[in-house]
C-alpha cells in the first residue's frame, strides 16, 4: 500500500472512532474530512504519442551499441497529426554479432525505446496501475518503470527498474493494464490477457511488479516507490516472453497510442 493510501486509510479509520462531535480531535480530523479533494483524478497521461514534438520525448536503443545488429525506429506516419496519429516503434531484431566487434556480450537481438531524462520526478503515488493503449504484432514486449537509485546500489548513477510483461495480440488495438509488481510470480500469471467483448485487459497485481539489475531478476521482497519515478521504456528481446508468443529474429512493431496511470476502485 503506497504512503497516499495509508494515510488516507489511517484518517478515515481515526475519524470513525471519533464519537464525540464536539471534541478536539473530531474538529481536528474535520479539516481532513474532506480527503477527496487530496485524491488524484482517476487516471492521468503520463505519456501520447500523438505528434512528433511527443516522440521527442522518447530515445532509441538496442543491441548495435554493443556489437548487435538489431535496428529499431519511431515514428509517426506522414499526416499523422493530433489524436489521429499514434506512435509506430518497429525494426529488426538479429541475433548475429557484427564481425570483429570489440565487444563481448552474451546475447543480442533485443531493441528498445526509453523517455528522455527529465529534471524532477513523475509522481504516481496515488495510483495502482500503469495502462497503455497499443496494437502489436504477437510478440511480448517489456514495460520497464525507473524509479530513483536505493535499492540496488545508493551512491550510484543507475536507476533502479522494474519490469513486467507485456503480450501484444496482432493488429487490434487492445488496453493493457499492468500493476506494479514485485516479485517472481508474474512470469506465471501475468502474461496471459482477461478477455471482456473485443476488449483485452492485462492486470498485474501491485505486489508482482519484478525489481531487475542489469537485466537479471532480483529474488527478495521488495516495494517501489511510485511516487519517484524516473522514467519508463518498452523493450522487445528476440527470445523469452510468453508462451504461443511470436519470437525470434525478424522484424517487430507495433503501435502505441498512449500510457496512463490510473486509480482503481
Amino acid at each position: 500500500m503506497s504512503r497516499f493510501r495509508s494515510l488516507l486509510q489511517a484518517s478515515v479509520n481515526a475519524t470513525k472512532r471519533v464519537s464525540d462531535l464536539s471534541s478536539p480531535l473530531f474538529k481536528l480530523l474535520a479539516f481532513t474530512w474532506n480527503i477527496e479533494e487530496w485524491i488524484p483524478p482517476p487516471e492521468k497521461y503520463i505519456f501520447k504519442f500523438h505528434s512528433k514534438e511527443d516522440l521527442k520525448k522518447w530515445h532509441l536503443y538496442s543491441d548495435s551499441e554493443y556489437g548487435g545488429l538489431s535496428s529499431a525506429s519511431l515514428e509517426i506516419p506522414d499526416g499523422g497529426k493530433g489524436s489521429d496519429g499514434t506512435g509506430i516503434f518497429s525494426g529488426n531484431l538479429s541475433v548475429d554479432l557484427s564481425e570483429g566487434s570489440k565487444w563481448n556480450i552474451s546475447r543480442s537481438g533485443f531493441c528498445g525505446m526509453r523517455s528522455k531524462k527529465f529534471d524532477g520526478f513523475i509522481d504516481l503515488d496515488g495510483y495502482d496501475a500503469i495502462a497503455m493503449r497499443l496494437r502489436g504484432d504477437g510478440r511480448c514486449y517489456i514495460s520497464t518503470i525507473y524509479t530513483e537509485n536505493w535499492v540496488n546500489s545508493p551512491g550510484q548513477t543507475e536507476d533502479n527498474s522494474w519490469q513486467a510483461f507485456v503480450f501484444a495480440p496482432k493488429d487490434r488495438w487492445y488496453t493493457a493494464k499492468a500493476k506494479i509488481m514485485s516479485s517472481l510470480e508474474c512470469f506465471a500469471s501475468s502474461l496471459r490477457p482477461l478477455v471482456t467483448g473485443v476488449l483485452i485487459i492485462y492486470q498485474i497485481p501491485l505486489a508482482r511488479y519484478l525489481p531487475t539489475w542489469r537485466g537479471n531478476v532480483i529474488d527478495v521482497e521488495m516495494e517501489m516507490n511510485p511516487g519517484r519515478v524516473l522514467g519508463m521504456s518498452l523493450s522487445v528481446n528476440a527470445e523469452g516472453g510468453a508462451v504461443g508468443a511470436k519470437s525470434g529474429a525478424g522484424d517487430f512493431r507495433v503501435e502505441i497510442d498512449w500510457i496512463k496511470a490510473l486509480r482503481m476502485p
